[in-house]
């Protein structure tokens, strides 16, 4: 009897511990507010679909065409396919969607959203039943409960396999994928290679949920501290068995963490101060400009006058601090402190008052707090120095690509540029790193 309870005992371990093998993937998404699944092994990348390429006398479901990266693949709409109301965008919006390996070629489908990566044991897969009487059961593979949530995953393979009998009147998305003009030869083995690995749809979900929740936009400004961060990310949420996604906006302050720089949004300590002050030159001019673009409430500003005063102290000098926040950009340049938040060594620069500290016009008056945007730096004197820690990352990439181009614009040859810790400039043949320590860089 004891042996047998053992054995019971044991064998429900077995069970409980392979539910625990993450040895399926699937890319998740919603239909008419259903959530549905992919295998991932099917799913080449996500996508947004904007210009379609109208084919006549195909089924209804048959968007169209579209041309993707110079191959042309037919675009489905699973909601038209599926009977599932579509709900109207305004003209010209992306639809969301995504784009399918298939056996024979490649196509585009069009969803209402899509969600994220989700993995778990297969041996949590349950049959398709009845119920889900809004799809068909033959192009269900299964259902799963996830996180709970309940999963519908569809077999893409059969919903878009050559049936022996098609109603002549209404072409199935199988014909119509299949008229599209055949492949050359070597073209299949060779979008096989290009194929991204799963590892690059959690990617890409990353940097969505990034800025969806965070306005943080990945790119070659950034994307060296992503990819590493990716990995400790994952590592560190499987071993605590959570889900690799990001899926709120405390999830996206996790991931960045480690991001920002040190004293972002407080004034500079003793150490970044000598560091920053190491780095900059010996001049012989007697006026110094600097920009101080996304100053926030006037930390950063009031860190950069106090720096540059001691390191010049016979230079006349003058910032430029900007920011759109209305609210901080207003109370910058009366701003009250207490004395333990500013290093000791400022002592010289305080006014004492009623609720705290203050800077004296010796600081003060270096500093010309406007409300402006970072991209607006055209109307600006040429400057010898831009100060912008972790603002670059906060831009979408083509105001990136944008904000750069003002940059060069409006610094002086030689002059010096101060991003965040784990920022770089998009065009590095343009600049020469100083110091990666604090992200200084020269102007070529």
């Amino acid at each position: 009897m004891t042996s047998q309870i053992e054995r019971k005992t044991e064998q429900h371990k077995e069970e409980v511990a392979a539910q625990d093998v993450v040895d399926f993937k699937m890319v998740t998404f919603t239909l008419g507010g259903k959530d549905y699944g992919i295998d991932i092994m099917r799913v080449k990348e996500i996508a947004k679909f904007q210009q379609f390429t109208y084919v006549p006398n195909t089924a209804p479901y048959v968007r169209g065409v579209y041309n993707l990266r110079g191959d042309i693949i037919s675009i489905i709409d699973f909601r038209l396919m599926f009977n599932v109301p579509v709900e109207e965008k305004p003209e010209g919006k992306a639809e969301n969607g995504l784009i399918l390996r298939l056996e024979q070629n490649q196509l585009g489908v069009v969803v209402d959203s899509i969600d994220k990566v989700v993995g778990f044991s297969s041996r949590q897969i349950q049959p398709p039943h009845p119920i889900f009487g809004d799809i068909n059961i033959k192009f269900i593979s299964g259902v799963v409960e996830h996180q709970g949530r309940l999963y519908i995953i569809l077999d893409v393979d059969r919903i878009f396999q050559k049936e022996e009998k098609k109603p002549a009147e209404r072409p199935t998305a199988a014909e119509t994928v299949e008229e599209e003009p055949e492949e050359k030869e070597g073209t299949a083995e060779a979008t096989s290679a290009e194929e991204p690995p799963p590892e690059a749809i959690n990617r890409e979900f990353l940097q969505e949920a990034l800025s969806s929740f965070r306005g943080f936009y990945v790119s070659g400004v950034n994307d060296q501290w992503f990819i590493s961060r990716m990995g400790e990310w994952e590592l560190s949420r499987r071993e605590k068995g959570l889900d690799v996604q990001i899926t709120d906006r405390d999830e996206a302050e996790a991931f960045l963490a480690p991001f920002w720089s040190r004293c972002n949004g407080s004034f500079w300590e003793e150490a970044l101060l000598r560091s920053v002050s190491a780095s900059l030159p010996d001049l012989e001019n007697s006026l110094v400009h600097v920009w101080n673009p996304g100053c926030g409430g006037g930390h950063e500003s009031y860190s950069l006058a106090v720096l540059l005063r001691e390191r010049y102290p016979d230079v006349q000098l003058k910032i430029w601090a900007g920011d759109t926040d209305l609210m901080k950009i207003s109370t910058a340049p009366n701003l009250v402190f207490q004395e333990g938040e500013v290093p000791a060594s400022w002592s010289d620069y305080l006014v004492s008052g009623r609720n705290g500290y203050s800077f004296s016009a010796a600081i003060t008056d270096l500093i010309l707090f406007e409300f402006s945007d970072v991209l607006n730096g055209t109307a600006l004197p040429r400057m010898d120095m831009i100060v912008s820690r972790d603002v670059v990352s906060t831009l979408e990439p083509a105001k990136q690509v944008k904000f750069f181009a003002t940059l060069e614009e409006v610094l002086k040859p030689s002059g010096l540029l101060m991003l965040g810790e784990n920022e770089q400039p998009l065009d590095m043949s343009s600049w020469e790193l100083i110091d990666d320590t604090i992200s200084m860089y020269r102007f070529r």
